[in-house]
């Protein structure tokens, strides 16, 4: 057996129901790293070219990193993949918790669904017996009553599930696992729920086999052991207040989107920040948690009588902002009570957030007025009537229809000018950091094959992390000088952040190890897995799983070089006030600096023959050419 994966992924039909192991070659691994980068190559070839997401023929995969299922620190992610419903493109979503490694522990390097079935199912494996059973008892259970029920039947199993919103095909919906874990964007839970599937439920007892366990070992006990001792910095705050911690320097910064984009810190001044900072949210703390094999533990179980939740996940820094500044909302209750409200629907709370906001600026602009809302108030700030519309969504009620598949489509029904409220890229509402404060977001809201994704690599966000200075992060992987500046040399960090941060969404590391201490990257892959590799190897297949990313979406015939973001998300015009005035962000001209360094046709985004034939892609370039 190989070390650190098992070689074979599991294939399961709905419409035939049937299970059916794949044998891979080690090459594939070598190529694409296992992960969700062996699920770029699986899914491209095995989803034909515009086939509808919620069709049957769609194919949804889940991927644990190759490093998933080991001790190496902060590697327990794991990626959803396949065509996005909501955008029309390629589709990933990140997730931790433990379902990656238990995925692992099955004996399987991802699994990989098909098909429909004719009426409701969950998918239970368990130590190796595999069925697909009957769940019309079950369809209608939120997220976390769906879990309970599961663990009840099989005892302490791993579950990733839909909630109702997903039953309900909103482009909105996501998958949760481990009750509050979401992979919450893409709107994948609508894929599910296109295939009548409620869950998978599984268990395993395979032993992962490890190249060097004692070098593995010994590297991760010197890095949780600087984990540990840390006293300040980004793994202090995460452990102590989660990622919550963010809320005030993002909204006093401008990193923070204010009043569905248009704001300042001045329409969210200092006492209404204050009730929603960190601090006030970490009074409600029971006890931490976190993923697999990570030493932070960023997640918290939260109890909170003042709003009748008995226990309930920490709101994070995106649903914090979504709920609140971005909605001019105050009320710390009203966090607590929405995000235990869309994780049991399994909704994105930054889609809902987003579209909330978008539902506010029309009514404020009598674009829609209450007997078009049910005779909700949707103004500013109004907590009782965001909860209300809020429930709405997740019911696909009333006004609540219209919303519930994001504020492109409900602009599309609404009409009357009501696409320019509407903060979104291709569909996707867009997260809560502005391109305005991390300048190159701009391209990557915009062009990448996910579109409007902030974890979808970018330059200023990777810089941020204040480990970006050479021999820190991963002592091999040197920006060019200059980076800092316009130009080529900024154009070619671009184009090495997006090769890294491939290669450590396919290894199942955690996005925030880039905030963390300097992290030893390819000595762990050789202890975990017997790769000697530099990072030139790293960037290298990197970037053949971004090319095949963007090759899937180009081949769906969606031409992201001709999409463009709203002009308050990129300040056009510029702000006058507040942080981020005077900013405008030349996000077209980052797009074509970065084609030139890819090798792309600055012109469409198509990658280049000869681009895809250098990284062993020859089989993309007949689709293209």
């Amino acid at each position: 057996m190989p070390n650190g994966y098992f070689g074979k992924v599991l294939w399961i039909d709905l419409s035939e129901g049937t299970f059916k192991e794949e044998e891979l070659p080690g090459e594939i691994y070598q190529q694409y790293l296992g992960g969700y980068g062996l699920g770029t190559k699986l899914l491209y070839e095995s989803i034909p070219a515009k086939t509808d997401a919620l069709s049957p023929d769609a194919i949804i995969g889940y991927f644990p990193g190759l490093l998933t299922g080991s001790i190496a620190p902060l590697t327990g992610r794991f990626m959803i993949a396949g065509k996005s419903p909501l955008t029309g493109t390629w589709g990933d979503s990140n997730c931790g918790g433990y379902f990656g490694r238990e995925i692992k522990r099955c004996g399987y390097d991802g699994i990989l669904i098909k098909g429909a079935a004719e009426s409701p199912k969950y998918i239970a494996i368990i130590n190796g017996d595999m069925q697909i059973l009957d769940a019309d008892g079950l369809w209608g259970l939120d997220t976390t009553e769906i879990e309970e029920k599961l663990n009840e039947k099989y005892g302490d199993v791993k579950i990733a599930a839909i909630g109702p919103a997903g039953e309900r095909l909103s482009l909105m919906s996501c998958i949760i696992h481990d009750k509050n874990r979401a992979a919450g964007r893409s709107g994948f839970g609508a894929v599910l729920g296109s295939k009548k599937l409620k869950a998978l439920a599984i268990k395993g007892e395979q032993k992962l086999s490890i190249a060097d366990n004692e070098s593995l070992v010994q590297i991760t006990k010197e890095y949780n052991t600087s984990a540990a001792n840390a006293e300040s910095g980004a793994m202090y705050l995460y452990n102590k207040f989660g990622l919550s911690c963010l809320n005030f320097s993002s909204v006093i910064s401008g990193d923070a989107p204010i009043k569905n984009w248009a704001g300042t810190p001045e329409d969210f001044p200092m006492e209404s920040l204050n009730r929603i900072v960190g601090k006030e949210v970490n009074k409600y703390r029971v006890r931490n948690y976190g993923c697999f094999s990570c030493p932070v533990q960023c997640g918290a179980v939260m109890k909170v009588p003042e709003a009748n939740i008995k226990e309930t996940h920490i709101p994070e820094y995106e649903t914090c902002i979504a709920f609140g500044p971005l909605l001019l909302n105050d009320d710390l209750f009203s966090l607590f009570i929405i995000n235990d409200l869309l994780n049991r629907a399994g909704l994105d709370t930054i889609s809902v957030g987003g579209t909330v906001a978008f539902a506010i600026e029309c009514f404020e602009n009598e674009i829609i007025k209450k007997e078009d809302t049910d005779g909700i108030e949707l103004t500013w700030g109004n907590t009782d009537a965001i909860i209300e519309i809020v429930k709405k969504i997740i019911n696909r009620e009333g006004f609540g229809e219209i919303l519930a598949d994001g504020p492109k489509k409900a602009a599309e029904i609404i009409g009357k000018g009501s696409e320019k409220f509407a903060m979104h890229s291709k569909g996707q509402v867009l997260p809560m950091h502005d391109p305005k404060f991390f300048n190159t977001l701009g391209r990557t809201y915009a062009y990448d094959p996910t579109p409007g994704r902030h974890t979808a690599s970018s330059l200023d966000h990777f810089i941020s992390s204040g480990l970006m200075n050479r021999n820190k992060y991963v002592k091999e992987f040197n920006l060019p000088r200059g980076f800092k500046r316009p130009g080529d040399a900024r154009y070619e960090g671009m184009k090495m952040c997006v090769g890294l941060h491939q290669c450590i969404n396919s290894l199942g590391m955690c996005y925030f190890t880039y905030w963390f201490q300097p992290y030893p990257l390819l000595e762990i892959i050789k202890a975990v897995v017997g790769w000697d590799l530099s990072i030139d190897d790293i960037l290298e297949i990197g970037l053949r799983i971004q090319n095949l990313r963007q090759a899937f979406t180009v081949r769906e015939g969606v031409i992201l070089a001709n999409n463009e973001l709203p002009g308050r998300i990129v300040g056009v015009p510029p702000f006058e006030t507040g942080p981020n005035r005077g900013k405008t962000v030349d996000y077209k001209s980052d797009f074509k600096g970065f084609c030139e360094k890819m090798g792309w046709n600055p012109e469409n985004g198509y990658p280049l023959e000869k681009t895809l034939k250098s990284l062993d892609l020859g089989f993309v370039a007949k689709d293209l050419y």
